[in-house]
């Protein structure tokens, strides 16, 4: 038990309970900084996603995640939030390798901006293809009441970032009519993807297609994105629920 105080001690004076802002411009105008990781966290979380292929998104991939990086079982337990800890980490982390090339080069029609908003969104959409078999649990995390504010904050900034890498220019209403607008379509998308049996999500890619040439105005948006944090959620947890997930 001493052996177990004295190591979350020194991952405390490590710094794994404290999420600092660092330094780094956010890539739309509208956000100054992004959250980082402290270097304990990033080596327990970085080393905790690899085991979700086989552990899903749980506190037995987190614990594994620990011992990987060198620290006792426990030290997962300093992460409040648990699997959503791991869950928002691959959201992050995702959304920002979008970014890794800097923001496209300008467009030079509106048609551009479109066709790289579509390659941004099928560029995220494909890097939940090594988890997907998992990412109903993860779904079921973000759908969580405690969650949802932070889960519907991310969406927002994934919105954001595609439009910015992908040229819109926008500073008018228009600006947030989009966002809003692509926040639903890409919801929608990702929990059609988990069902999606096609060869290399060839299934995603039509339906992200239909739902970016159908995308109506901004009331019929937003009760889509509603339904996806309400409805769909608490529908996919009643379903894993059935199956005995312990949600």
């Amino acid at each position: 038990m001493m052996r177990c105080y004295r190591t979350i001690a020194r991952v405390r004076r490590a710094g794994i309970l404290q999420t600092p802002i660092r330094g780094r411009t956010y890539y739309s105008y509208e956000h100054d900084s992004l959250p980082q990781y402290t270097p304990a966290e990033e080596a327990i979380l970085s080393a905790a996603i690899t085991h979700v292929p086989a552990h899903g998104f749980t506190a037995t991939a987190l614990i594994n995640g620990a011992r990987d990086a060198g620290y006792l079982d426990v030290s997962a337990n300093l992460f409040p939030t648990g699997a959503f800890s791991l869950v928002r980490y691959h959201l992050v982390t995702q959304r920002l390798s979008l970014g890794n090339n800097g923001p496209v080069p300008p467009p030079t029609e509106p048609t551009n901006v479109l066709d790289n908003v579509r390659a941004l969104t099928l560029k995220r959409l494909r890097a939940n293809g090594p988890i997907i078999h998992r990412w109903q649990e993860a779904l079921a995390i973000l759908a969580m009441p405690k969650y949802i504010p932070d889960s519907l904050r991310e969406l927002a900034l994934l919105s954001d970032e595609i439009h910015f890498l992908a040229g819109d220019k926008s500073v008018d209403t228009s600006w947030y009519t989009k966002r809003t607008g692509l926040s639903a379509i890409y919801a929608s998308t990702e929990l059609f993807m988990t069902q999606d049996k096609s060869t290399d999500f060839k299934g995603t890619e039509e339906f992200l297609d239909r739902r970016l040439k159908g995308a109506q105005g901004l009331r019929s948006m937003v009760g889509e994105a509603s339904r996806w944090a309400g409805v769909q959620g608490m529908g996919i947890i009643g379903g894993l629920r059935s199956k005995g997930v312990r949600i």
